[in-house]
């Protein structure tokens, strides 16, 4: 029997705007190696590498003497096609992922489906518009992105939590472990998990 097809996502995306090369395996150890010229996003990746134990490879630029907005939406976007990529069909995965995850203060719950429905739910509000020079309604326009290009339908909801790095990193962390969750192979699963036969 021959060894089983790695599950891995290679992008890039050359904009006027960013130059994005994003590699991506699955079934990894939470190796990372990131660069994005955005470091509050270069934190959260790292993050979702490491909780997700995916081994994650970003190198971007982009034209953050504007904002960091273009540059933190085309990386949502090429982390998405990359799952969209490594998972292919969809065969075999458990589907369905939730994470209950809490830091300090804050409690967050991510929860996902990886159905070909891109949908996002998202209520994670923080106190503060910035942190350091990071926009923090970029956190939203980051899942939208990945959700949208991953096929995934996402809902994140804040519990409970008052410091806002905290509950931006609580968010990545539990997305990191709902993916891990919802893409797990499944003993005995051939085709995907959905009555249809096919998502």
């Amino acid at each position: 029997m021959g060894e089983e097809k790695k599950r891995q996502g290679f992008i890039q995306r050359k904009t006027r705007e960013t130059d994005i090369d994003l590699t991506l395996s699955i079934d990894g150890n939470g190796k990372t190696d990131i660069d994005c010229g955005v470091p509050f996003l270069d934190h959260m990746l790292v993050l979702f590498g490491v909780h997700g134990f995916f081994d994650l490879v970003v190198k971007g630029s982009g034209d953050t003497e504007i904002d960091d907005h273009h540059t933190v939406e085309d990386i949502g976007i090429c982390l998405g096609k990359a799952f969209a990529m490594a998972l292919g069909d969809k065969s075999g995965i458990a589907r369905y992922g939730l994470s209950y995850l809490p830091m300090d203060e804050t409690l967050v719950r991510v929860v996902v489906d990886v159905s070909n429905r891109p949908y996002v739910h998202y209520e994670a509000d923080v106190p503060d518009q910035k942190l350091g020079t990071f926009d923090t309604a970029l956190a939203l326009e980051f899942m939208r992105a990945f959700a949208q290009h991953a096929g995934v339908t996402l809902h994140v909801d804040l519990i409970h939590g008052v410091n806002s790095h905290h509950i931006i990193e609580a968010v990545f962390k539990a997305l990191a472990r709902a993916m891990r969750q919802a893409t797990e192979k499944l003993d005995g699963l051939n085709g995907a998990l959905s009555s249809k036969g096919v998502l």
